[in-house]
């Protein structure tokens, strides 16, 4: 199992290694994506926080 994991591990770092080298631009883009998801998660939920104290 532990073996497994290992192998799948390195498989996707290649991966994503493979990706940034090959696509640099549309990597960046969706990291940016998921940036901004983040960011717009925590905004709600501090909305939400808000909402509920007051």
């Amino acid at each position: 199992m532990v073996q497994t994991k290992k192998v799948v591990l390195w498989g996707l770092g290649i991966f994503v290694a493979y990706t940034i080298i090959h696509s640099p631009a549309r990597s960046a883009e969706l990291v940016q994506i998921g940036f901004e998801g983040i960011s717009d998660a925590a905004k709600s939920i501090g909305e939400f926080m808000t909402h509920l104290i007051n």
